[in-house]
């Protein structure tokens, strides 16, 4: 009697097993060869993505091209210029590129950041201070105020070179004083007074600085035009803001065309990077700040 029920269950559980069995091996048959309506579906949509995965690879490829030959020409063109890679306006890439250089210690990263942002910061700090002499100035109902225009038309970020401080002269290849702005323009292009005045001074010569005409805007103003080409105003003329004053020259030192631009308080050098914010829009003119106390090396 045992055996008999023990052959029973046993049956029972070969029957139970195959069922199974063949259930898992035709459920898995059924789904290889047919799909339901939702992953129908679904299988579409990723073969639709693995298709627009391919294009926008081949769009991310001719993008990376596009970009580094970009950034080619970019170094090409600072390299003939000032003789250094073009400096990059994204701070942060910049601070990437330092900390992820096996080559550089922590100590570096950090005092090469520290540097940057104080040049920054004294920069900013120097704009503060012109607006509150500006505004003593307007309060005391004086005839003049800083020169607060462009010497250029149109000006662009990408045409600020170096501006006051130690900087490498590429005539005489060691550090040297430079006290002006380089602003890169074509040769001949329209130089214009900054602010209205009387022309203090007109000098022709070939040799350093070349053509340079002053012009005196009282309260102990007065800017510098330098290396231009030709001159269209004579010494002790009166000229208004904007008026033109000559065109873009170059001389023998230096590596090419450019306005070389001068603001004198007192007979003291500013930095006539703190006198353009009112010519510009605010993030024009923190690229401005940020590439002339990036470029190192003069242009005369």
């Amino acid at each position: 009697m045992n055996t008999t029920i023990r052959n029973i269950i046993g049956k029972v559980l070969r029957y139970l097993v195959a069922s199974a069995s063949f259930s898992i091996l035709l459920y898995v048959v059924l789904a290889l060869l047919f799909s339901t309506e939702e992953e129908a579906l679904l299988q579409r949509e990723n073969r639709l993505y693995k298709e627009r995965y391919a294009r926008m690879k081949e769009k991310e490829r001719l993008i990376a091209d596009v970009v580094e030959g970009l950034q080619e020409k970019d170094d090409a063109i600072y390299e003939g210029l000032f003789k250094t890679a073009a400096p990059s306006l994204d701070a942060l890439q910049a601070v990437d590129v330092i900390a992820t250089s096996d080559s550089l210690s922590e100590a570096f990263y950090l005092s090469t950041t520290a540097s940057a942002s104080g040049r920054l910061m004294l920069m900013a700090g120097n704009v503060d201070d012109k607006f509150t002499e500006i505004f003593s100035l307007l309060q005391s109902r004086r005839d003049s105020i800083p020169p607060l225009s462009l010497p250029l038309r149109g000006m662009s970020y990408v045409q600020a070179g170096a501006s006051v401080g130690l900087k490498y002269n590429p005539l005489y290849q060691i550090q040297t004083q430079h006290d002006g702005l380089d602003l890169v323009a074509p040769q001949g292009d329209p130089v214009y007074a900054a602010a209205p005045g009387v022309v203090s001074q007109v000098t022709r010569s070939r040799k350093g600085l070349g053509n340079i005409v002053a012009i005196d805007h009282g309260n102990g103003y007065v800017t510098r035009y330098c290396l231009l080409g030709d001159i269209r105003v004579d010494k002790g003329r009166k000229v208004k803001l904007g008026q033109q004053i000559g065109t873009v020259g170059i001389s023998a030192s230096v590596t090419a065309p450019h306005l070389h631009f001068e603001v004198l308080h007192r007979d003291k050098v500013c930095d006539p990077v703190d006198f353009l914010f009112a010519s510009l829009s605010p993030e024009e003119y923190s690229r401005i700040m940020y590439m002339a106390a990036s470029t190192l090396q003069s242009m005369d």
